[in-house]
């Protein structure tokens, strides 16, 4: 079976090693175009993105991510643009809907030759009183859930090979 989307479902790798250089506006649209088109329970489309391109935020937020793991490493792998996942806590399903959007963004990146990483700890940043002032000054209001960060860039270095799958992944009922 040769198909495009499923060559890059198989071959999207988690990056961990970004160069600097900037991701025109365009491509950053198209990404967030395509999670925005993830499927959500009932169609109640409950997550929202932030997109952070610039540097100051991105290094603040950066630096807040250090603090809530306890390392002082950048946790976005250096990696120069942040599309923050939050989701509506009032939907049953948020959590699940804001993962769904986080994969569509990392698929599109990659099908744009774009590497992304998928970072955690957005639940914690945004309970504090940094990331509620964040979503305050973007005058976004009601009771958001961070899902995640997808850090995104242009790998550097090479590309990682995909690890073999496990046993006992799939059990069929005939």
């Amino acid at each position: 079976m040769n198909n495009e989307l499923i060559d890059l479902i198989k071959t999207r790798r988690s990056i961990r090693s970004f160069k600097s250089d900037k991701i025109p506006q365009e491509a950053i649209a198209q990404i967030i175009d395509v999670g925005i088109y993830a499927a959500t329970a009932m169609n109640r489309q409950s997550p929202i993105i932030i997109s952070v391109t610039n540097k100051e935020v991105r290094d603040r937020l950066s630096k807040l991510n250090a603090e809530i793991m306890g390392v002082k490493s950048d946790p976005f792998y250096g990696a120069p643009v942040v599309l923050i996942v939050l989701a509506d806590k009032k939907c049953p399903n948020h959590v699940y809907d804001g993962s769904l959007v986080m994969g569509n963004l990392m698929l599109a990146a990659h099908a744009l030759g774009i590497g992304s990483c998928w970072i955690h700890r957005a639940k914690e940043e945004f309970e504090l009183p940094e990331g509620k002032e964040i979503l305050e000054s973007l005058g976004i209001k009601g009771e958001y859930e961070g899902i995640g960060h997808c850090v995104l860039g242009y790998v550097d270095g090479g590309y990682p090979e995909a690890p073999a799958r496990k046993g006992n992944w799939v059990y069929h009922i005939d």
